[in-house]
């Protein structure tokens, strides 16, 4: 059976976890499939938004604890390893070329909450609790902490990351954490008619270029992020989709994305 399963409907590309039996708990499997499936979805022509979602009652639970303690019996670099391979897949969706949409029906705990962290926007149900749960069973989390900071700032970093406390939907949507709370009878069209109004008003393109800079200007001091962006800005204006976006606008008249 796939870990992990990938569809498509109307320019959406689905990548749904398919380990329910063990609440969607990270396996070095796991996040292998994963790897794999984003970078098809975001090879996929027909696919312009991938939604992020989840069978069973929880969205992720985290690394698979028991994957975990067998770890202990690893060496440093076989350890050092598998970890850039969680690294790997976080990174991999931060810098998708294409928006990432979470759909967060249930617990996204410790790692599990790190993959919601890492998409572009997450919608989830108000019962849904959120945590990064690790320092309560004397582990770290590592990986996520430097997309959390960028997310929601250090102080709410630090009181999320070093309590280890549980939120539910609405109050994980106050820090800044999810974007939407929304019932779990309507999470799924609320995502859907989210994602089509993305693919119908906005350029691919832009989208793109936008998510590239977000990611790199933060770790640039001010005048060469501005340089940075100038130089953005003078190549985004030669792109098809800018031209004829304003051609558009000005004989206005509707162009489809």
């Amino acid at each position: 059976m796939s870990l992990v399963l990938y569809s498509k409907k109307d320019r959406i590309g689905y990548i749904t976890l398919n380990r329910p039996e063990k609440r969607n708990a990270l396996s070095h499997e796991l996040v292998a499939e994963l790897k794999s499936t984003f970078a098809q979805a975001e090879a996929d022509d027909e696919v312009k938004i991938v939604v992020l979602k989840a069978n069973g009652e929880a969205f992720c639970a985290g690394a698979d604890l028991a994957y975990v303690q067998q770890l202990q019996h690893f060496s440093f670099e076989e350890n050092k390893a598998d970890s850039h391979h969680l690294k790997e897949l976080f990174l991999q969706i931060y810098q998708l070329k294409k928006v990432v949409i979470a759909q967060v029906q249930g617990h996204a705990l410790a790692g599990g909450c790190g993959l919601a962290t890492v998409c572009d926007f997450a919608f989830s149900v108000p019962e849904a609790k959120f945590g990064y749960t690790e320092v309560r069973i004397g582990f770290i989390p590592a990986m996520v902490l430097v997309f959390l900071i960028r997310k929601i700032g250090e102080q709410k970093a630090r009181q999320l990351l070093l309590t280890g406390e549980l939120l539910n939907g609405t109050a994980a949507k106050e820090m800044g954490l999810i974007s939407t709370v929304v019932s779990k009878e309507e999470l799924e069209k609320t995502v859907y008619d989210f994602a089509q109004k993305l693919i119908t008003s906005n350029s691919g393109r832009s989208m793109q270029i936008t998510k590239q800079m977000i990611g790199e200007v933060q770790s640039m001091s001010l005048p060469d992020a501005l340089n940075y962006a100038a130089t953005m800005n003078a190549h985004a204006r030669a792109t098809d989709d800018c031209k004829n976006g304003i051609a558009a606008f000005l004989e206005k008249r509707e162009w489809k994305w």
